[in-house]
């Protein structure tokens, strides 16, 4: 699995014309899921991005995680995180999950993201969706591989 999550002071999806998910200050967050993508694989990244201390404490210093801050996450999912483009200047996407995996392990991380506590909303699997948002920082940071 391959994740970008990124600070946001808001963010919004919308899928032919409305919004299907958002949040207010918390996580963007990208999820890439890989062929050989596990159940514990999703847990693994669900619980080291919802405890990653990415947001300021009083004093101006990344202390706080989104369960901290009570912030939400917009969870969006992203075939072309595992994006290929060693060769020529046509991406491959032979690394991505077949849909059907794909779709139940990005649905198995939002529902760890929630029995962690906080509050996930999505975009609509498998369809174009508009995102919108404003990073906050801006902090961006790219996860791969995370098991226990």
């Amino acid at each position: 699995m391959k994740a970008v999550v990124q600070v946001v002071k808001h963010a919004s999806v919308m899928v032919e014309g409305t919004v299907t998910g958002r949040c207010e200050k918390g996580l963007l967050v990208y999820l890439g899921v890989a062929r050989g993508d596990s159940r514990e694989a999703a847990s693994c990244l669900a619980e080291k991005i919802c405890g990653l201390r990415i947001f300021e404490d009083a004093g101006g210093k990344m202390n706080r995680s989104v369960k901290d801050t009570g912030g939400g996450i917009l969870a969006i999912s992203q075939f072309t995180l595992l994006a290929d483009t060693r060769k020529g200047k046509r991406p491959s996407f032979g690394d991505a999950a077949d849909p059907q995996t794909a779709e139940e392990l990005y649905e198995y991380f939002m529902e760890k993201v929630r029995e962690q506590g906080v509050q996930c909303e999505a975009g609509v699997f498998q369809t174009h969706m508009e995102v919108t948002y404003t990073n906050d920082g801006p902090v961006t940071i790219i996860l791969e591989k995370v098991l226990p």
